[in-house]
């Protein structure tokens, strides 16, 4: 059963996230003392994160920012405000998803599901060429037993070839299932996230595994 943590300081709402979560498989648990929630976090360590932008005394955002320098456990970020700007800095904060108040149930069990599968954790590890994937930790283990952890991005692209595996992945794809939209990520800025995959891989023992097919995309070869 996956662990979810909220981080929302109205009562009302937060419970009923609980009820909503709990009803629907999860294993849901509320933060209400927000002294040290990035402590708590890491303490806790959960599946994944309903954060809440706006909280006494501390900015999510900087939660947020704060985690990513050490998790990259999914986090979803839900507030009552729908401006553009905060969806923006947000996803560059590292979120993984973005929810406004009042959010619709359906819905957000629906992101959370399909964060879920991005990210593989179906299946928390695999054994590539000799190379661990923990897709839950972000890191993988070489044959030397040396660990490489990788950015959020860097997961998601791993995860999704491998979920595709031995199958031409095209770009567009890519930037459809990582962003969920492609104005939140440009060619360049793709071809920066593949080649540094490429470069930890390589490092780990796993040379030229993801082969560019020219006018195709990509293709994990293993």
């Amino acid at each position: 059963m996956k662990k979810i943590l909220i981080l929302e300081d109205e009562e009302g709402i937060r419970e009923e996230l609980i009820i909503l979560l709990s009803n629907s498989g999860y294993e849901a648990q509320g933060i209400t003392d927000f002294s040290d929630p990035v402590g708590d976090i890491l303490r806790i360590s959960p599946d994944m994160i309903l954060l809440d932008i706006n909280l006494p005394g501390v900015n999510g955002k900087e939660i947020l920012r704060e985690v990513r320098k050490k998790s990259q456990i999914p986090i979803i970020m839900v507030t009552s405000s729908d401006a553009e700007r905060d969806e923006v800095i947000t996803i560059g904060y590292g979120a993984d998803d973005y929810i406004t108040k009042p959010y619709n149930p359906t819905l957000l069990l629906l992101r959370m599901g399909n964060i879920f599968k991005r990210m593989g954790t179906a299946e928390e590890t695999a054994d590539l060429a000799g190379v661990t994937v923990n897709f839950r930790k972000s890191i993988i283990v070489g044959a030397d037993g040396t660990e490489t952890v990788l950015s959020k991005n860097e997961m998601l692209i791993l995860s999704y070839l491998y979920n595709h595996r031995g199958k031409i992945v095209t770009r567009d794809e890519l930037m459809t299932d990582l962003w969920n939209n492609s104005e939140y990520l440009n060619d360049n800025a793709l071809t920066v996230n593949i080649s540094r995959l490429r470069g930890k891989l390589s490092d780990a023992g796993m040379e030229g595994v993801i082969e560019t097919r020219k006018g195709q995309g990509y293709i994990l070869e293993i």
